[in-house]
């Protein structure tokens, strides 16, 4: 059975795995995904908003994505978000529609994003074994204080580490999953 304080870490870690998720989504890898648009922060009304909210984000051709917006009067700040990302595409305005051109990825492209994706996940790592440092100082301090003995604090630990090892491994295969999309000439 999990210690409690094992198992309340699980919606800690379930937040990294999406994070990383949503990441990653965001990477131009050659193909046209309303995914590489949906997040990308627009300064409109007076705030900062998801492109999502402000259009509609559709792809009619494999390498082409269509940004409608929702109100006509925002397409020169949508354009000009589009503009400074650093997605690498250069927008082409129409009277109400955004058109964006995906070239195919260059081999250095593709080897600078497997580059940016082993960062990514690497950083999901750290902030996995954050938690489990977290996790294992309350579990020594829950000790210490007699609120638990010292077989419990060691099956415990044993706990800690397959529940970080099952989360590093998914970590792993979504790095490997992303890599393999991005070198798919």
């Amino acid at each position: 059975m999990e210690q409690p304080i094992v198992k309340n870490l699980r919606p800690y870690l379930d937040k990294t795995i999406e994070y990383l998720k949503s990441e990653l989504t965001g990477l131009q890898v050659g193909r046209a995904t309303p995914g590489l648009l949906e997040n990308l922060e627009v300064e409109a009304y007076g705030q900062i908003m998801p492109l999502k909210q402000l259009a509609s984000i559709q792809t009619p051709e494999p390498r082409m994505i269509l940004v409608r917006p929702w109100d006509k009067a925002i397409i020169s700040q949508i354009e000009k978000a589009i503009g400074q990302s650093k997605l690498g595409l250069t927008p082409s305005v129409n009277d109400d529609s955004i058109q964006l051109k995906v070239p195919p990825l260059s081999e250095e492209r593709r080897k600078e994003l497997v580059k940016i994706v082993h960062e990514k996940a690497e950083e999901s790592k750290i902030s996995v074994r954050r938690r489990r440092e977290e996790v294992w100082r309350q579990i020594q301090d829950m000790e210490q204080q007699k609120e638990i003995r010292e077989d419990d604090k060691f099956r415990a630990k044993n706990e800690l580490q397959e529940l970080v090892d099952e989360y590093n491994d998914k970590i792993d295969e979504i790095r490997k999953r992303k890599e393999n999309e991005i070198m798919e000439v």
